[in-house]
């Protein structure tokens, strides 16, 4: 293999700052007839990366090597009725291994080239005309190419596993508030004069035993009418992309109807967690804690309107509007009174 030229200005043109590794470990798969002397040599030559060379013979002694090291390079030589650096590159990309491989051989590239990218390999070299400095850069690639591919699955996993790990925490929060529920519901039955006499009081959804353990995470809504119902999801949906403060015209309206309808807060809750739990099971990969948050935020602001509205009736209740006389009639009705 042909030398590569000599640099002029070794400062400027630092590998390093190319991206070329200061080592290399290199598994070298070869036959009988061409061992790895001349790749040694031709390494040794060429100062642009220390190369640490080891050299296998035949496929099972490379496949044994693979198994039991860690290489960042595998050069693999094609020799055919010899060694078939294709066959090779196919079983250890079949197995799993996503080691950089390299294909040298006497064929010309226009010939092989494709040929070894079909069957997994990272690149290829002709002996004949390819240079050492070319096949340094293109095991460098290929490092960097693998190691990038590397990265991306460990970071496509710890993705995955921070959506799993928000989706249990959004189901357990609403798990806790559908306990909440049940456990008004049987203070409710032990007192019933813990809620207001004129207060109607619907079936709640209650966290019945064996729920988490079936995941049936979405209660029954409550004995409101459909349209309320439909009525609220969408305002959750459009909440939750809208955020708090945009909906406070949508939302004081909306807790007084459900004050003058005589809703309980608790069914308002077990309405938005049966709307909240929908919403967050149809989320399915996607994150739901920005969801949750933003539910547990509507929920609240609904609540805090709601009790200005029954704290308002409750003063009309105890302060009822009454009648003013008109100036110069107080004597008369005194008198009709006595």
């Amino acid at each position: 293999m042909p030398q590569g030229g000599k640099r002029l200005n070794p400062t400027r043109y630092d590998p390093l700052w190319q991206g070329l590794p200061a080592h290399l470990r290199v598994l070298y798969v070869c036959d009988r007839q061409r061992t790895g002397g001349w790749l040694a040599d031709a390494f040794s030559a060429d100062a642009a990366v220390e190369v640490d060379l080891h050299e296998s013979v035949g496929v099972l002694a490379g496949l044994a090597r693979l198994r039991d090291e860690l290489f960042d390079v595998v050069l693999v030589t094609h020799e055919p009725g010899e060694l078939d650096a294709l066959e090779l590159v196919e079983g250890c990309r079949a197995a799993g291994a996503d080691e950089p491989l390299i294909v040298l051989g006497h064929q010309s590239e226009q010939e092989m080239a494709v040929l070894c990218y079909e069957a997994g390999a990272d690149g290829y070299i002709c002996v004949n005309t390819g240079t050492t400095r070319g096949l340094i850069w293109l095991a460098a690639k290929a490092l960097q190419r693998c190691q990038l591919m590397r990265q991306n699955r460990r970071l496509l996993q710890a993705e995955k596993q921070r959506l799993r790990r928000e989706q249990e925490e959004a189901e357990r929060l609403l798990r806790q508030q559908q306990s909440l529920i049940g456990d008004l519901e049987r203070l409710h039955a032990v007192d019933p004069s813990a809620d207001l006499p004129d207060l109607a009081c619907g079936e709640t959804a209650v966290e019945r035993p064996g729920d988490a353990a079936t995941g049936d995470l979405i209660p029954p809504p409550p004995d409101l009418p459909q349209t309320l119902i439909n009525h609220y999801r969408e305002l959750l949906r459009a909440y939750v992309i809208m955020g708090t403060g945009n909906l406070a015209a949508e939302l004081r309206p909306l807790a007084e109807v459900l004050a003058t309808a005589a809703v309980s807060p608790r069914e308002v809750m077990q309405l938005h967690v049966h709307v909240a739990a929908e919403l967050i099971r149809g989320l399915g990969s996607r994150s739901s804690r920005h969801v949750i948050t933003r539910a547990d935020l509507l929920v609240v602001e609904i609540m805090i309107h709601m009790a200005e509205a029954y704290r308002a009736r409750y003063r009309e209740s105890c302060r009822p509007p009454v009648q003013l006389l008109l100036p110069g009639t107080e004597a008369f009705v005194a008198a009709s009174t006595e």
